[in-house]
């Protein structure tokens, strides 16, 4: 059966929402709160789950956790999605938590990540799935865990013949080589400057950084542009999927994962690469409709709705 494995870390993400960020030593009345389920690799586990629905490919998780109140609300929510958990449990760690702000004004967002038992993911923890990422379809990571995991899960993943998508999140330096193991890459604005020097406008400078990407060895690279989209370059060329207007954009937060989970998830299911990104771009346009993460991610009657929508 089709499978996307997912390598990454869950938090439970704090979100406060105000009109601008405090100054050092200031203190700010906010205009609401949440807790809720968070991590980027988490989230896009979340969004492939709810995009598979009952009958597609299998959603697998791996990541490590404390035993604790945040460890107990993950396994709910991954419960919900339908994902299939592949989790170490540390009593000795906390399981990762994140401070989110929400401009009240914009709905943009700034996040501080705390990594917590997630931090010490390592390439052990990789060989102790390697069946599982061998055996993938597709298999997906990130960067907030440790760089060593995601290189040696690429690695297996590769060897196995899985897809392999690396979204490059938080942005960081990577060591010559590591996009050779990645047959997408998929960066936003600023995660593409980082990686590239190349400040990302518009849809040229967009695809100047895609192909520096494919010059550093990635297969191939889509480009995540907000409200403009996204732009896929691969080798046969570049194409600019726009992105889908749901409703009022309510918080971006989760607006990422929800591309890549679903992107991954449809790329297990065969669809050409222009096609999993617009599946991709629908699963985004109506999670920006919502609040939070994990929360706001549509499930796959949702996003077969939109598209049919936007097709007719």
């Amino acid at each position: 059966m089709a499978s996307v494995v997912i390598l990454g870390i869950f938090v439970a993400d704090t979100a406060y929402r105000a009109p601008r960020l405090p100054k050092i030593g200031e203190t700010l009345l906010g205009q609401g709160f949440a807790l809720g389920p968070g991590g980027k690799g988490s989230n896009q586990a979340v969004a492939a789950g709810l995009a598979s629905g009952a009958d597609g490919p299998e959603v697998h998780f791996i990541t490590r956790t404390g035993e604790d109140d945040f460890a107990r609300l993950a396994d709910q929510v991954w419960a919900r999605a339908g994902v299939r958990p592949a989790v170490t449990r540390d009593p000795q760690a906390y399981t990762g938590a994140a401070f989110i702000f929400v401009s009240t004004e914009t709905g943009d967002n700034a996040i501080i990540v705390a990594p917590g038992a997630a931090a010490d993911l390592g390439p052990r923890d990789a060989e102790a799935q390697a069946g599982l990422i061998g055996g993938a379809t597709v298999f997906v990571t990130q960067l907030e865990q440790p760089l060593p995991a995601a290189r040696r899960a690429l690695e297996l993943a590769r060897a196995g013949g899985a897809v392999t998508i690396l979204n490059p999140a938080p942005a960081a330096a990577l060591p010559e080589g590591f996009l050779a193991l990645c047959d997408w890459v998929t960066p936003n604005e600023t995660e593409a400057e980082a990686l590239t020097g190349i400040a990302v406008t518009d849809l040229a400078s967009a695809e100047a950084a895609a192909r520096a990407l494919i010059g550093q060895g990635a297969g191939g690279a889509v480009m995540t542009l907000g409200a403009q989209g996204v732009l896929l370059v691969d080798a046969s060329g570049a194409r600019h999927i726009p992105a889908f207007s749901a409703g009022a954009v309510a918080d971006t937060t989760g607006a990422g994962d929800a591309f890549n989970g679903s992107f991954a998830l449809a790329l297990a299911e065969g669809r050409p690469p222009a096609e999993a990104a617009r599946f991709g771009c629908a699963a985004a346009g109506i999670s920006v409709t919502r609040p939070g993460a994990a929360a706001a991610m549509p499930d796959r009657a949702e996003i077969d709705a939109l598209l049919r929508g936007s097709a007719g």
